[in-house]
């Protein structure tokens, strides 16, 4: 018998998915986080599991988490600090920048806190031109008088990034071999190893960011490392990548700069796995939170993957699940602004205080505050009867905080926080639909996370989205898609070549190479050789272009293949920018290549659905005010344990369950599948009367 467990620390509450891999059993389990140190809430949380569920430590044959870690340490800036070593000539490249400016006429707008404080920048005479030829020899007494300087004045990590480094990598990794010899102790990241593509200030950020986090990400690995075999348990570990996938806690300290959105991007992988057993090709992930709300969309089966987002101001040119994030969760503060108007998040209470309800000091209104006002969630009793909540501090906060500076009675003051909140989220579906060319209308709205089911219905009709999912434990599916998740490593290499036959025998060798990289890294993961794939890209663009567009491909290219990938290529280039242009030469400038290796996962069985599926018993009746109502309405609750496969349940009703409550408004039909997933359907051609 053997136990596989998915951690996933969020800003409120971690959460345990737990999967018996014998009797095909999964369960699940949250607590409070500790933002203060992760970990503890984890290792406690996992001895509880361990304990109610009889199991022993050594039975544990596998464990996941996202972390927050490296996404805190940035928000915070809590990082190391971090030294630069680059090319003579270079070294405020990172004030610099590029040539894109969001904000090209405010004056005022402030610029990302720098991560290198002043004086830590040092410049090294090389130069390595666009070819990989060696123009200047790398001055090693300079780079030797760089490293005591930066010793000297006690810096804890040194990125090193030089020109055209990622052709002929020999000086960056001299350089590092002497800052070795020179401070034994410093945390080491070389651009060539960790980012070797085109575009000198997204290679420098990439690389600063990830010896920034490199201290800290080492820290907290060696002590969970510590407290897990403690526990008794014996297997290595995973962490979450920000692409979707799991890599074991040893590679984790090498590259912190992937864990950046770790949990998120988990969420994400469990909605494809769930959609794909609904056989829904279109959705739009839904995942709110105690602090954000983070919106992907899954088109045709598969996530979608940018290869470069800003993280804190700074580009981050690392593979990550395409995710949208707003301060808009159920921790989200409401308040009156000076101008007199409703505003609500992007901060949030956390987990301590905590939104006032939940009777740990908070005293200032929330999302979670004004949701048990308005009745949608208990008033008196949350997380399956083990939490308790009081509903007149949720008023009192209310009333105080909102109606006393307002003209808004209690229940307005509520109903405008759920309408703001709600509003806040819409932005964040629009940004990853509407924005992109895609129609909302066309997709699925899966809801999860503690608070996603509580708004989602609303948020779809507020869109035009007549379709929502709810998995069967919609609170704890980040932790869930930890067990769902495989092993991947991207590879990349930049070499600007027009796209024709005289160039495949070029690009056969860089896939080649990349290929067997991608080997060396799944066999220190351990992963068997029938459990690989490999699969490729080229980011093409026509020439005299700046930006390019990525076409999959097959990992032998022939003639026949370049001359698919270029068809491909004008038909991405018409879809996202209304033209193509086939008399234009293209040019092939990034490769890249994802080694997967299969990972065994929880096997979820369909049940059979009974055609005389009756509706459960009524727990409650509970009067709710639903968005865009006058008054409020009398309400059923039911439990959703009580729920059977094939039982329909008729809105207005709350369906409650140990990890979220799930709302399902007038003119809105809940079913209940085989796989025990809610599929809402509004029912209703207009608005709310």
């Amino acid at each position: 018998m053997s136990y596989m467990i998915g951690v996933d620390v969020g800003g409120t509450f971690t959460d345990f998915s737990i999967f018996d891999t014998k009797q095909g059993k999964l369960s699940h389990y949250k607590q409070s986080s500790t933002p203060e140190d992760p970990s503890k809430a984890i290792v406690s949380g996992i001895l509880h599991v361990l304990t109610e569920h009889c199991i022993k430590p050594e039975e544990v044959s596998y464990l996941a988490h996202g972390t927050t870690v490296a996404t805190n340490a940035l928000i915070e800036k809590k990082g190391a600090k971090t030294g630069l070593i680059t090319t003579k000539g270079f070294k405020d490249l990172m004030e610099i920048g590029w040539q894109k400016r969001p904000s090209l006429y405010d004056l005022l707008k402030e610029k990302p806190e720098s991560l290198i404080p002043p004086g830590l920048k040092c410049e090294v005479e090389e130069r390595i031109l666009y070819d990989g030829t060696i123009d200047t020899a790398l001055d090693e007494d300079g780079v030797r008088e760089a490293a005591r300087y930066l010793k000297e004045h006690e810096v804890k990590a040194i990125a090193v990034c030089t020109l055209f480094s990622f052709i002929n990598p020999v000086h960056e990794l001299r350089i590092k071999e002497i800052i070795k010899e020179e401070y034994l102790d410093v945390y080491i990241t070389t651009s060539s190893e960790l980012v070797p593509e085109f575009r000198e200030y997204s290679r420098m950020s990439t690389t600063v960011l990830n010896v920034y986090l490199g201290p800290v990400m080492e820290k907290y690995v060696n002590r969970f490392e510590k407290s897990i075999m403690d526990a008794g348990i014996t297997v290595e570990p995973y962490v979450t990548q920000s692409n979707g996938s799991v890599i074991s806690i040893a590679e984790t300290v090498d590259c912190p700069i992937k864990t950046a959105v770790s949990g998120p991007s988990a969420g994400v992988i469990g909605a494809s796995y769930i959609a794909n057993q609904c056989k829904i090709d279109k959705i739009i992930t839904f995942d709110m939170g105690g602090t954000s709300i983070d919106v992907s969309l899954i088109e045709n089966g598969k996530t979608q993957l940018s290869n470069e987002r800003l993280i804190e101001g700074y580009p981050a040119r690392i593979p990550m699940i395409d995710i949208v994030t707003v301060g808009a969760g159920g921790g989200s503060i409401g308040r009156i602004d000076e101008g007199g108007a409703l505003k609500v998040g992007p901060q949030s209470a956390g987990a301590t205080p905590g939104p006032a309800c939940y009777m740990r000091g908070g005293a200032i209104p929330t999302v979670t505050d004004a949701n048990i006002v308005l009745g949608k969630l208990n008033q008196k009793r949350i997380l399956g009867g083990r939490m308790e909540v009081d509903l007149q501090l949720a008023q009192k906060a209310l009333t105080e905080h909102i109606c006393s500076k307002s003209t808004l009675a209690l229940k307005e003051a509520a109903a405008g926080v759920i309408s703001v909140v709600n509003s806040n989220m819409i932005r964040a579906i629009r940004m990853v639909s509407v924005e992109r060319g895609y129609d909302p209308r066309e997709f699925t709205l899966m809801a999860f996370g503690g608070a996603g089911p509580l708004h989602a219905c609303e948020v779809a009709q507020e869109m035009g989205i007549h379709q929502v999912l709810i998995p069967p434990s919609p609170g704890t599916l980040c932790s869930l898609g930890l067990l769902m998740a495989d092993t991947k490593f991207d590879i990349s290499r930049s070499n600007v070549m027009i796209a024709d036959k005289n160039n495949i025998e070029a690009v056969q060798k860089i896939f080649s190479q990349m290929i067997e990289e991608g080997n060396a890294m799944l066999d220190r993961e351990q992963v068997d050789a029938s459990d690989r794939s490999f699969h490729c890209a080229i980011e093409c663009r026509y020439e005299r272009q700046n930006y390019e567009i990525p076409i999959e491909v097959d990992a032998i290219m022939t003639e026949e293949v370049m001359k698919e990938m270029i068809e491909k290529f004008h038909k991405e280039h018409f879809k996202s920018y209304g033209y193509f242009n086939e008399n234009m030469r293209i040019q092939m400038v990034n490769y890249r290549v994802s080694a997967v290796g299969t990972i065994e996962k929880p096997d979820l069985s369909e049940k059979a659905i009974n055609p005389d599926a009756k509706v459960p018993n009524v727990i409650e009746v509970r009067d709710v005010l639903f968005e865009g109502q006058k008054n409020y309405l009398p309400t059923n609750v039911y439990q959703r344990n009580d729920i059977e496969p094939g039982c329909t349940i008729e809105g207005p009703a709350i369906i409650e369950q140990m990890d979220s409550t799930t709302i399902i408004p007038p003119r809105w039909l809940a079913y209940t599948d085989g796989f025990n997933n809610i599929r809402a359907s509004f029912q209703g051609v207009k608005k709310y009367e």
